[in-house]
């Protein structure tokens, strides 16, 4: 029997002795320092980061593990952590300044970094431009949603060009001339995370924090193979809720979701990324479909107690809820509701 990876190790002994005693606490207040200070400590911030800067190069099964373990334990937490993977892989890609700059201190988890790019999926539609001035970068407009306001160091912040790119560039993650947070929002599920809209009127980044510069559709074609992809989280979630469960309502449950795990992670390490796209994103959907099911199967066992804010079972049907929507694309959600449409009609 082959040992785990020690990311997979860490992130177990995370999960069991960190986050999930207090996961149903978080979810009612913010992710503590003291978790993202364990998770810096752990070596997970560098596990996509290449060796030479520190990271651990792990192989995405890996990934998919600990993803899993970490967002089965407390979702909120996950995500925040979630959200620097991003700028690390951007960076290992990256052939700028701020490569040499960041790269070393995200990969160790010096810094956490966040990420405002989700608007880049409205194109045509602009929320956020980014214009030359004086010699680097002007960015103005709205992000509506970033994640882990007041938790991370820096953020990499997305704008479309008046030639029509996508520029990503680095920026501390703090109120500065030029960039204004809105108050944490208060959501249905996962306001621990802290998300807030971001405000940009003429914040300016030198030419040296730009990590990556690409014509807009090259982004997003590339950003269309992840997005059809199945989150591991929602496997994370299904698994959690799986034992709130008993032994006469589990075992069918758990067989669905085996099947659908292996055959989208099948896809993920056999095919190539713009493979199989159609039966990526049916997997998907089947994904969220076990994951509904479970969690509400969970809410069902526990009857009344279910309904409170502090039960476990309540908090992952709030939190599947959220995955549902989390990365959603207009191909994404058009899925999701034919099989959502079709499934009644079935019945």
């Amino acid at each position: 029997m082959t040992a785990p990876h020690p990311l997979v190790t860490a992130a177990r002994r995370l999960a069991d002795d960190v986050l999930a005693p207090h996961a149903e606490q978080v979810d009612q207040g913010e992710v503590p320092a003291g978790h993202l200070a364990e998770i810096r400590r752990s070596g997970l911030l560098g596990l996509n980061a290449p060796r030479e800067y520190g990271g651990a190069a792990a192989p995405g099964a890996v990934a998919r593990e600990t993803a899993e373990i970490l967002a089965g334990a407390c979702c909120s937490t996950w995500f925040v952590q979630a959200q620097h993977h991003t700028p690390v892989l951007t960076l290992a890609r990256s052939e700028s300044p701020a490569r040499e700059r960041l790269l070393g201190r995200l990969a160790t988890g010096e810094l956490l970094s966040g990420v405002a790019y989700a608007h880049l999926r409205t194109h045509p539609r602009i929320p956020v431009r980014a214009t030359r001035d004086r010699g680097g970068w002007r960015f103005d407009g709205t992000v509506p949603w970033y994640t882990g306001w007041g938790l991370n160091d820096v953020l990499l912040l997305a704008g479309v060009t008046d030639a029509d790119e996508a520029l990503f560039a680095f920026a501390q993650a703090r109120d500065q001339p030029g960039l204004r947070a809105s108050p944490p929002m208060r959501l249905a599920a996962l306001t621990a995370a802290r998300t807030v809209s971001l405000h940009l009127d003429g914040l300016w980044l030198p030419e040296e924090a730009v990590a990556l510069r690409t014509p807009h559709h090259t982004w997003s074609t590339t950003d269309r193979l992840k997005t059809v992809n199945t989150n591991p989280a929602v496997f994370g979630i299904t698994e959690a809720a799986l034992t709130l469960l008993d032994e006469t309502t589990a075992p069918p449950l758990r067989a669905r979701l085996t099947d659908v795990r292996r055959e989208a992670y099948a896809l993920a390490d056999e095919a190539a990324p713009h493979e199989h796209l159609a039966e990526r994103l049916a997997l998907r959907t089947q994904a969220y479909e076990v994951m509904q099911a479970t969690t509400t199967a969970a809410v069902v066992t526990g009857g009344g107690r279910s309904m409170l804010l502090t039960n476990k079972a309540q908090r992952l049907a709030r939190e599947a809820l959220f995955l549902m929507v989390q990365a959603q694309t207009t191909e994404s959600r058009g899925s999701h509701l034919k099989a959502l449409v079709s499934q009644q009609v079935r019945e």
